[in-house]
């Protein structure tokens, strides 16, 4: 089962004018010339008249040199886009809905309130509602035009239906279960002055409920929907490898006939990989921001994760090899998993082993400000995020695996509870949630279970054990080039594989 074709931008070249921003989380050396940044994070060596160019942190596109340097540096990640935001035009509204009509009315409401989104056409989708009449007078009260299934199709033949309606440059997608703050398309049209963006998506967090239990708390900082306060582009096997369509804004003529239509749940985590493979760029904008109604009993709330799961084994057998649950390179898993023996022997190779490949790495960083203290810093990055992932797998993707090493083996079992434990705890501090420790191990422990047993359901239905398997990288290091004029000469000196996030995916509507 291949993913469809989508047509190639048929320009890539950002327009004079056009202005890049580095990025607040790149680290850059004394003289300008190696910089410590992008997606998956690498080492960049600029030539004197690119770290010239980037010396004040920004810099305008003003001929073929600096358009392609800033090209260069925008897809790796290590510069934003900084471009002037206009009027919110040409764009149509799709909203696919089943039932719900009192979220519609609100959703249609907040449309209206906003001075930037009062005069587009919206476009309702009726995805086969038990109750078309009511969710008609509320599309009608607000002059939106009504679209309908006669019977349900889901979420991504539904989106499908309100694209082929659609008559304008751009259209924004918004599940009925959002709210847009004011001000939140602008950022996001203005992306599209890249020609080569297909799709821009705000953040999504979550809505502040009345009464407020642990789920609600716990949303608050780990709904599935929220990819972060960090901008960037979105690129598979990457820290952001794919935002959910509950709100996006695409380019009518970059996505084809629109989502996969038989897939009922990670529709949108395909689109992103279709149309990164056709050469579009992508782009997340957290500035612009929506609040999320989320599922708050635990039944429904399981049962949702579980469903993201699901989604897994179809996107693995559309796109082979981009949604493993592990991206770590060889050296680093060998350290944990000699690490992980728990005896002196194993553990001093695991120490010499990262020893040699810290030695390797200040090597090639000789212009570095401390060359020992980069390599070394880099490579104990790349072997925690390593470790991090390998507590990911045993507590989410294969913890059927682990509870069955934990059965057999005293010491894998004490090795998956403690590390649990302090994945947990470890995520408790870095989130800060209104709940204390053991809450949030507790609730975050049922989500991975129910996502994992998801995993392991689609995988058995689809016959396939491609959403299990691991991918290792082999290759720790890229290079690209630009005109000697600008040439950053930019080569990668990543310790690691990128970290792979797990993939929560979207559900109907």
């Amino acid at each position: 089962m291949t993913a469809d074709p989508l047509p190639a931008p048929p320009d890539t070249r950002l327009p004079h004018g056009f202005t890049v921003e580095l990025a607040p989380d790149a680290h850059r050396s004394r003289d300008g010339r190696l910089v410590l940044g992008g997606s998956p994070p690498r080492v960049l060596r600029l030539s004197a008249t690119a770290a010239g160019l980037l010396g004040r942190g920004r810099f305008t596109v003003t001929d073929r040199a600096t358009g392609t340097l800033a090209r260069r540096l925008l897809d790796i990640g290590v510069v934003h886009p900084r471009p002037d935001t206009g009027p919110v035009r040409g764009t149509t509204v799709v909203i696919p809905v089943r039932d719900r009509a009192d979220l519609v009315r609100q959703l249609l409401t907040r449309l209206a309130a906003d001075p930037q989104t009062a005069d587009l056409p919206v476009l309702v989708v009726d995805d086969g509602s038990a109750r078309p009449a009511e969710l008609a007078a509320a599309v009608r009260r607000y002059g939106a035009r009504l679209l309908v299934h006669p019977r349900n199709l889901g979420p991504a033949a539904a989106r499908n239906t309100g694209l082929r309606h659609a008559t304008t440059p751009y259209v924004a997608f918004l599940d009925s279960d959002v709210l847009p703050e004011p001000g939140w398309m602008a950022p996001l049209l203005a992306q599209f002055a890249d020609p080569s963006v297909a799709l821009a998506a705000p953040r999504v967090v979550s809505a502040q409920a009345r009464r407020q239990g642990r789920l609600d708390r716990y949303e608050e900082v780990r709904s599935p929907l929220d990819m972060g306060a960090r901008e960037g582009p979105i690129v598979p096997l990457s820290a952001l490898a794919y935002v959910p369509s509950a709100t996006v804004v695409v380019r009518r003529e970059a996505v084809g006939t629109g989502f996969a239509p038989h897939l009922r749940v990670a529709e949108d985590v395909d689109l992103c990989m279709r149309l990164h493979e056709a050469g579009w760029r992508l782009r997340y904008v957290p500035g612009s921001r929506v609040g999320h109604r989320h599922r708050t009993d635990l039944r429904n709330w399981l049962a949702q994760r579980a469903g993201y799961g699901t989604g897994a084994a179809d996107l693995a057998l559309r796109h082979h090899g981009q949604v493993p649950p592990l991206h770590a390179a060889p050296w680093s898993l060998a350290a944990c998993a000699l690490a992980l023996r728990g005896t002196a022997a194993p553990a001093a190779a695991a120490v010499a082993l990262t020893a040699v490949t810290a030695a390797r790495l200040v090597r090639r960083l000789p212009d570095a400000d401390t060359p020992v203290r980069a390599g070394t810093l880099l490579t104990l990055a790349g072997l925690r995020g390593t470790g991090e992932q390998l507590l990911r797998c045993a507590t989410r993707h294969h913890w059927p695996i682990a509870v069955l090493l934990g059965a057999s083996s005293r010491h894998a079992r004490r090795i998956l509870l403690a590390g649990a434990l302090a994945e947990g705890l470890i995520d408790y501090r870095r989130c800060r949630p209104r709940l204390n420790p053991l809450e949030y191990v507790l609730i975050r422990r049922l989500d991975d279970l129910a996502y994992g047993w998801g995993v392991w359901h689609g995988a058995l239905r689809r016959r396939t054990a491609a959403p299990l398997i691991p991918r290792i990288a082999l290759s720790t290091s890229t290079s690209t080039s630009t005109p000697p004029s600008t040439s950053p000469s930019t080569s990668s000196a990543r310790a690691d594989g990128p970290h792979q996030p797990s993939t929560n995916l979207r559900t109907p509507h």
